[in-house]
């Protein structure tokens, strides 16, 4: 099955490496930035999947969006939380409500900071969520419109995401790493570490599937690195694979590193949703990393 697929966001960390992950069954794929798509544009929406819709019936492609388009500023979110709801809840909802118009499926992104971080396994995709955040909630109050809206939609939670544009925690560590003697990295909260380039392969297994009529059963999915880790977990092996010596890394409290946003202290995503949809899990962070540092 042929695909066609509209990728909001197209610009960002995530969008590029749709792009560039892209398989060889995707016959088109549209990859607008914020600026060419903007998803509190309700006009531009609509038109946009109908034109997507059109282009796939004319081709007999089966249409797909793939929205990676978010506000993620965390710390920005508290102050201009409506900002981040009208991306990250009223876009999603005109996007899925277009979506169901048109019989588009739709994939939504979304992210460990739904739940609230207190837990002591890996959160499964139906536990209670409990955002912290400005950003938290109104990425949850995004799912809740995707999920509501009768479209045939699915939402992929993943967390710790980092790639080869844009402003990052991997990125930053490496900056970092040649501006100061030491860094000290919070190491009381733990996660998954996921590459962004592993996520958008996963999402387009996810996207053949449901093209394939095969989509999963379930309709919320989390995809993230294998194996976790802390903050400082990661910086150490960060440096380490880029030959400095991680005992420049210093370990520090959540409470000595403050922020305006809160941090959950525990989000570690179950992937047994995914492995159940017969997808395929994601490799170790790790490894991730250290071909992420290598290319």
């Amino acid at each position: 099955m042929r695909l066609a697929v509209l990728v909001p966001g197209g610009s960002g960390q995530l969008g590029r490496d749709l792009v560039q992950a892209a398989p060889a069954s995707a016959t088109e794929v549209t990859a607008p930035s914020s600026a060419e798509l903007d998803l509190t544009s309700t006009g531009s929406v609509v038109r946009a999947v109908s034109e997507l819709a059109a282009r796939a019936e004319e081709s007999g492609a089966q249409p797909v969006v793939i929205n990676a388009a978010a506000y993620t500023a965390v710390d920005a979110a508290e102050t201009d939380e409506a900002r981040a709801f009208a991306v990250n809840v009223d876009g999603p909802r005109v996007l899925a409500a277009a979506c169901t118009s048109r019989r588009v499926p739709l994939i939504h992104v979304s992210t460990d900071y739904v739940f609230p971080g207190d837990a002591d396994r890996p959160y499964e995709v139906d536990d209670e969520l409990g955002p912290r955040n400005a950003y938290g909630r109104t990425k949850a109050a995004g799912e809740d419109a995707v999920l509501g809206s009768g479209a045939s939609a699915w939402v992929v939670r993943t967390s710790w995401v980092y790639g080869k544009t844009g402003a990052n925690f991997v990125e930053t560590m490496r900056r970092l790493e040649s501006e100061r003697e030491s860094v000290s990295v919070v190491d009381d909260q733990r996660g998954a570490p996921t590459w962004s380039l592993d996520l958008a392969r996963g999402l387009w297994e996810l996207a053949s599937a449901i093209g394939e009529g095969k989509g999963p059963a379930g309709r919320v999915l989390h995809c993230t690195g294998g194996g976790e880790t802390t903050w400082f977990g990661f910086a150490r092996a960060i440096f380490e694979e880029i030959g400095a010596d991680p005992g420049r890394v210093k370990p520090c409290t959540t409470e000595e590193f403050p922020r305006p946003a809160v941090r959950p202290g525990y989000s570690l995503l179950s992937n047994a949703s995914w492995r159940e949809a017969g997808l395929t899990p994601l490799r170790d962070w790790r490894d991730a990393l250290r071909e992420y540092l290598a290319g």
